[in-house]
């Protein structure tokens, strides 16, 4: 019996309208980071900010609204809505995916919520596939979130330069089983749980409760909780782990990195971002460099691929290799053949 394909019907984005420039940023920092620094260095022209409605959930609802409107995908026809929003949210322990369902009127559709911060949608994305493969019941499923985690910026904390490109926005994308087109192939993901409490904020959970005391700086806790180890730790394996993820999922799909067309990378610093190119073997003008919009976290590989496909970098029978990490620490990629 030939195995299931899963294709992507298409993806959908909301950016919201306010931005943040690098002057501000370096203003930010008092001085700290010269404007000239914060664009040639950390890649960052300006980044999205969140408006006064551009809550986590509702950014999710309002891309997959574009989603919907781009696909014409019937929203009665999705079987199960992921959620891959942030948990900082309008509403502790409420369930984005299931508003979302509500707001799109996917009445058909089940969802759960995921979280592994900024790999989230290319975990998700493998395990959508592997649903639609495994259970003969699902057809479609809505990966779809928001993200605005650069709430929690402190400019003048130095050990968060790695985060101030954090931005705000949501992004869907539609998988289908037997689609035929667009096929998601091979996907490949490495965890190293030793660095899981090395980033995160600080204040607001269990172990360090919001007081009088502590709640202005609660506003601003995103930390590095333990900067040595995290840094030392990703000098030593993050690149390594990324092109372990992108050869093994090159591998699954049968294919090598002279196959990649299009490389969907999350924001990184400048550096990084011309050195992965460079080891790839790929050219400027076969990714997109997210220094207009800085890092919004999993949204990133989504709001990559729509961009490519509006500038016609992504055409029939291009190769698209996905990337992302997230804190934890987790490493994804995942091959795309589009067309």
């Amino acid at each position: 019996m030939t195995k299931p394909n899963v294709g992507i019907v298409g993806t959908g984005i909301y950016i919201p309208n306010q931005w943040m420039s690098a002057k501000e940023i370096s203003d930010q920092t008092n001085g700290v980071w010269a404007e000239s620094a914060v664009i040639e260095k950390l890649g960052i022209k300006k980044k999205s900010m969140p408006g006064k409605n551009d809550g986590t959930q509702e950014m999710g609802v309002l891309a997959a609204q574009n989603a919907l409107k781009n696909t014409g995908v019937d929203p009665l026809d999705i079987d199960v809505i992921i959620g891959v929003g942030e948990e900082w949210k309008e509403y502790p322990l409420t369930t984005s995916s299931l508003y979302i369902q509500d707001k799109i009127g996917a009445k058909n559709a089940w969802g759960i919520d995921v979280a592994n911060r900024c790999c989230t949608t290319v975990s998700a994305m493998k395990m959508a596939k592997d649903m639609l493969i495994a259970d003969e019941n699902v057809n479609m499923i809505m990966v779809v979130g928001g993200y605005r985690n650069g709430d929690f910026v402190d400019f003048t904390d130095k050990n968060m330069s790695m985060m101030y490109n954090l931005g705000a926005g949501g992004g869907a994308i539609i998988l289908k089983k037997n689609y035929d087109k667009n096929l998601l192939l091979g996907s490949h993901i490495i965890a190293d749980g030793s660095l899981s409490r090395t980033a995160g904020v600080e204040i607001g959970g269990i172990a360090n409760p919001i007081t009088h005391e502590n709640l202005e700086k609660s506003k601003k806790s995103l930390r590095l909780m333990d900067p040595v180890k995290m840094k030392n730790r990703l000098n030593e394996v993050s690149m390594p782990n990324w092109f372990e993820c992108i050869d093994k999922a090159l591998d699954k799909s049968n294919m090598e990195r002279k196959d990649i067309d299009y490389l969907a990378i999350l924001h990184i610093k400048r550096s990084g971002h011309e050195y992965m190119l460079n080891e790839l073997g790929l050219s400027e003008d076969q990714t997109i460099y997210l220094e207009d919009y800085g890092h919004i976290g999993q949204v990133d590989q989504i709001l990559s691929l729509h961009k490519a496909l509006e500038e016609k970098k992504v055409e029939k029978g291009s190769v698209v290799c996905m990337i992302a990490a997230g804190i934890g620490y987790t490493w994804a990629a995942n091959i795309i053949k589009w067309g």
